[in-house]
């Protein structure tokens, strides 16, 4: 599988073309499944532009994307930079109106596995994200079933995002789908070794805003193209 991530954390001074708002999230969405994406996965903004799991937020943001291009897997962040208090994160999911297909939980964060227990009861498909080794350990002790297991190199130098990759790899458990990405100078050659594994993997402007030849990346739809070409799948 390969996942479109749209926008993370990245503002429009970083990148032009960078999806805020619903729609455009959801034309964004659209153009990224027409050249190969299985699915996207999203960090909603509010009317001001900040990241947020509330639920008109969320609602607005998953909505859109569904009608723009129905059938498209969306998922959305839970990053605990979006709501420090994990209680808040608790209460935001156990409130949402329109449930994502899955949501991404990042292991080392204070709560992260009442938030994972809380998208589990909502229907929602929980993806763990595993930053680091004690993250696998803390991933470990997690009551609920995954739908997948983000192995995410947070390294910017390729060499150490290749073995950080390596040792989470031999760490995580067998039996759990992995995908495989990367952030920043890392994210081309972290991407090769994933279609090299057979692995699933990701690319868009959340995680870089260059093609693999180091040119400026128009939009989403051509890093999802670049990755097709080298063979993501």
């Amino acid at each position: 599988m390969l996942k479109a991530c749209l926008n993370g954390s990245r503002s429009r001074d970083e990148h032009p073309a960078v999806p805020v708002t619903p729609a455009e999230l959801a034309a964004d969405a659209a153009r990224c499944a027409a050249s190969g994406a299985a699915a996207v996965h999203v960090h909603p903004r509010d009317t001001a532009g900040v990241e947020s799991l509330a639920p008109d937020v969320i609602a607005a943001a998953v909505t859109a994307i569904r009608a723009a291009h129905p059938g498209l897997p969306v998922g959305v962040s839970t990053g605990a930079w979006i709501e420090p208090d994990p209680a808040a994160r608790v209460a935001a999911v156990r409130d949402w109106t329109v449930l994502p297909d899955f949501a991404s939980v990042n292991a080392h964060e204070e709560g992260a596995d009442a938030v994972a227990e809380a998208l589990h009861a909502r229907g929602v498909a929980v993806e763990a994200g595993l930053w680091t080794p004690p993250a696998v350990a803390a991933f470990r002790r997690w009551r609920v079933p995954v739908v997948r297991i983000l192995v995410e190199c947070m390294a910017q130098e390729p060499d150490r995002a290749l073995a950080d990759a390596a040792v989470l790899l031999d760490l995580v458990p067998g039996d759990v789908p992995v995908l495989l990405h990367a952030e920043g100078d890392a994210v081309w050659s972290v991407l090769a070794e994933a279609v090299r594994r057979g692995l699933p993997t990701r690319i868009g402007l959340e995680d870089t805003v260059r093609l693999p030849d180091g040119s400026p990346a128009a939009d989403n739809a051509a890093l999802v193209a670049a990755a097709i070409a080298l063979g993501a799948r």
